[in-house]
């Protein structure tokens, strides 16, 4: 934690003074609602009024989750479940069965008490640093002298001179002070993090789906590319290839009686078999290049850059060297934002970054074209994204008429 009064401080030590009024106001409306509701019960109008009581508490801590997040700067997710389109009652079912409700009621019925704490904590710490600091302005117009017993005798504090070194303590008592609001402000973040936000269960059940959904993106993905290189290698290189054996069954059939016609003949099929090559070349760069597997994303992305009509900067720094999952995803990324740069934004310039974090690597292309670039379901983009969703990675498009478009796709890789 840092000593230094930044706006942080102000913020949280507001925060702890008000929340002794919010949390007062909140136990003494939703207690004594929920004591009627509870005894009303049996007779009817329990029940209705039992739900609206936990219908405010949700209200009220959603209203929490909001103050939290300005003032502590905790985000904590809502954890409630969505409330159905059907009729009231089916309504009233989810919200007496989420449990998260039940814990917005525990939570403001514990508010009261730790409001009064927190509450007092920081008024008696913030009123002494306040009077110790300013003691010599205002000591003078004390009714008595303070005087302090001390080994070697009487200190009187009757003078500004005299006062300063309480102003010292006062100063050294208030960066202690800022600690234990800290402390308090991050303590009470936690706790509402606990009550306020979704349960581990809940977190769990969420990241399972997460990444059941991004193993399902990952498996479509793998099929489309696994189409894309049957359909290429037969309406392509074999179609290529065919042409060729024919086109030299056919001179070989006329180089003793038509000479020059079997030449032409032979020169086409050798013009086949170098698209033929061309094409299977270009389709094996699609599958992995063998640049990047030898000698990494620099090079791999500087053969991109060079092939690419328009002028593009590539900065790579990624040591170590990533994994391979991440290195072809990061590829691949470039490769198709290039591709795509090429063929449809008019852009003049381009620059690629591949730097690494921490715990990912960021991969960012922007070019100065038109804009308008959106990642549509079948197109290049939407690739992408279920591309880098194989290895729980995020692509990112911003492209505003107009331009510059952005795509930033973010791949885990931990050190």
């Amino acid at each position: 934690m840092t000593t230094r009064t930044d706006p942080d401080v102000f913020r949280t030590s507001g925060y702890l003074l008000l929340n002794l009024a919010t949390g007062l106001f909140w136990f003494c409306l939703l207690v004594p609602l929920t004591a009627i509701s509870v005894s009303t019960l049996f007779i009817g109008i329990g029940l209705p009024l039992g739900v609206l009581t936990l219908l405010l508490a949700r209200a009220a801590a959603s209203g929490e989750r909001a103050l939290v997040r300005v003032a502590l700067g905790v985000d904590i997710p809502n954890p409630h479940r969505p409330l159905p389109a059907s009729g009231l009652l089916d309504r009233a079912r989810v919200v007496v069965k989420d449990p998260s409700t039940w814990r917005d009621l525990g939570y403001w019925l514990l508010m009261l008490p730790l409001g009064v704490a927190e509450f007092s904590i920081t008024l008696v710490l913030g009123a002494t640093v306040a009077a110790m600091v300013l003691l010599p302005f205002y000591q003078h117009w004390l009714s008595a002298t303070w005087e302090v017993l001390l080994p070697w005798g009487v200190w009187s504090i009757d003078t500004f001179v005299k006062a300063i070194p309480v102003t010292v303590l006062g100063v050294l008592l208030g960066l202690v002070a800022i600690r234990l609001v800290k402390l308090m402000g991050a303590g009470h973040a936690a706790l509402a993090r606990a009550v306020l936000g979704p349960s581990r269960t809940s977190l769990l059940s969420a990241e399972t789906e997460r990444l059941s959904a991004s193993r399902a993106r990952g498996v479509e993905a793998a099929e489309a590319e696994r189409r894309r290189i049957e359909r290429d290698l037969h309406d392509g290189a074999q179609q290529r290839l065919v042409a060729v054996a024919m086109g030299l069954g056919r001179a070989r059939g006329k180089l003793d009686t038509d000479p020059e016609s079997a030449r032409a003949l032979i020169a086409e099929a050798h013009a086949d078999a170098k698209l033929a090559i061309s094409e299977l070349r270009d389709l094996a760069r699609g599958i992995y290049p063998s640049v990047l597997g030898d000698r990494g994303l620099d090079a791999a992305l500087s053969s991109l850059a060079a092939r690419c009509p328009v002028p593009v900067a590539v900065e790579v720094d990624v040591e170590p060297r990533p994994p391979t999952a991440v290195e072809s995803t990061a590829y691949f990324t470039v490769a198709e934002a290039l591709t795509n740069l090429a063929k449809h934004s008019g852009a003049t310039a381009a620059h690629v970054s591949v730097t690494r974090t921490e715990n990912s690597v960021v991969v960012e292309v922007v070019d100065d074209g038109r804009g308008g670039a959106q990642a549509r379901p079948g197109g290049g983009l939407a690739g992408l994204a279920d591309r880098a969703a194989t290895i729980d990675g995020v692509v990112v498009v911003l492209s505003p008429v107009g331009g510059p478009t952005v795509i930033r796709a973010e791949l885990p890789c931990a050190w």
